[in-house]
């Protein structure tokens, strides 16, 4: 069944470097929704997720000619996922040095549990965890988004990021010490 599978992803990939948008879309819709909750959790900001994902789209669409059938397409639009939101926190970082966008922090939706004051404690707990996974360097929080959040392996991640599984290892290992350091003396 694999092999099907290969085989249909790599003429789809041959049709989208020929230029078929309908292949295209066809290539990409299966990764889609791993694609967005991946930006998601790197930006912490749907909208911005939203926005880097159709960046990245758009970018693989006008270099289409890199890719390659024999290779899975999966792995390649992570890449580009994470450089665009790698692009997008460099921006945001400057941003908020040079005093731009404060006050666009993202709200949490509430939660329709039938106790509304446990509801907003567990808001609460989660927006700090989210803001102590967002304060952490990208490399750490992109070795942690894959493979705590994700559910990569730490070999796909190694690939992903072009580092060894080691370094991912120790890096998820450094970005879990870091938050609960800080989620335990807040």
């Amino acid at each position: 069944m694999a092999g099907i599978k290969d085989t249909n992803e790599a003429d789809l990939i041959e049709q989208v470097k020929a230029g078929q948008r309908r292949a295209f879309d066809r290539l990409v819709e299966p990764h889609a929704p791993r694609l967005l909750a991946l930006a998601r959790r790197m930006l912490a900001s749907t909208s911005e997720a939203e926005e880097a994902v159709q960046n990245a789209l758009a970018s693989v669409w006008i270099n289409r000619r890199r890719l390659d059938s024999g290779r899975p397409v999966g792995g390649y639009l992570t890449t580009v996922i994470l450089n665009k939101c790698r692009d997008r926190l460099r921006r945001r970082k400057a941003a908020s040095f040079l005093g731009f966008g404060q006050g666009l922090e993202e709200a949490v939706a509430p939660d329709d549990a039938p106790d509304p004051e446990n509801s907003a404690l567990d808001r609460q707990e989660l927006a700090r965890v989210k803001l102590e996974i967002e304060r952490l360097p990208v490399r750490l929080r992109e070795a942690l988004v894959l493979v705590a959040i994700d559910g990569r392996s730490q070999r796909e991640a190694a690939e992903l990021l072009g580092v060894s599984e080691k370094t991912v290892e120790t890096r998820v290992y450094r970005a879990r010490n870091r938050l609960r350091e800080k989620l335990e003396f807040s």
